[in-house]
């Protein structure tokens, strides 16, 4: 029984050791391997998917180095999959947490932070006083671009689990609501189960961009 609105995203469970977050892995488990004579539709829709997100970021990023790439895109299937695990029944959405989210964020950011200032350090300092900017508001400027840097990660990953918390709840709020013969409701929440889907779609692939962006400043 549910005994608050939040307790669908509790990762606690009446054993020692809570057995939530293996839903993170469990989208290996459905993944298509390689056993088919034959590629199956979900591997063609999963590598149809790999080379646009490829041939973007090559456009964006206009570099030759395949691993960072590869990254953003194993990134972006990460989180789509934890995503759309997340939407079906008695599964832990563990990209509602900003434990999960905060740990994809983090490490990334702080790598392109430590190389761009490691080795292109001169050009770090010029992005901290846009062009243009007075002698007397540089100062300021400095500081409000020193603190936007810093709060890119946290920013990241409030986006995604805010997007995720939203959703949920909605549909749990809908839930308690639906009877035999309230079907207005039941219509309402398929349309939102079908919108939680592009959701989950939206912000892997803004998290992904977003992190793109990042590294494009300082290519």
């Amino acid at each position: 029984m549910m005994t608050n609105l939040f307790s669908t995203f509790d990762p606690s469970t009446s054993l020692k050791m809570s057995m939530n977050w293996i839903s993170m892995l469990m989208f290996l488990i459905i993944l298509p391997m390689n056993f088919w004579i034959k590629k199956s539709r979900m591997k063609t829709i999963i590598y149809i998917l790999m080379n646009t997100l490829i041939k973007e970021l090559k456009m964006t990023l206009n570099m030759k180095s395949k691993e960072v790439i590869l990254i953003l895109v194993s990134i972006f299937f990460v989180i789509l999959m934890n995503n759309l695990m997340g939407l079906m029944p008695y599964i832990f959405t563990s990209t509602s947490h900003m434990v999960v989210n905060l740990t994809l964020a983090l490490p990334l950011w702080l790598s392109i932070m430590l190389f761009s200032w490691t080795n292109k350090t001169k050009m770090m300092l010029i992005h901290l006083t846009p062009m243009g900017t007075p002698e007397p508001l540089m100062p300021f400027m400095v500081m409000i671009e020193m603190i936007s840097n810093i709060i890119r990660p946290i920013s990241l990953s409030v986006r995604l689990t805010a997007n995720m918390i939203t959703g949920h709840l909605l549909m749990t709020l809908l839930e308690t609501s639906i009877q035999l013969k309230n079907l207005p409701i039941l219509i309402i929440q398929m349309f939102l189960m079908t919108f939680e889907t592009a959701v989950a779609l939206i912000q892997s692939y803004v998290f992904m961009m977003l992190m793109t962006l990042y590294i494009s400043e300082v290519n």
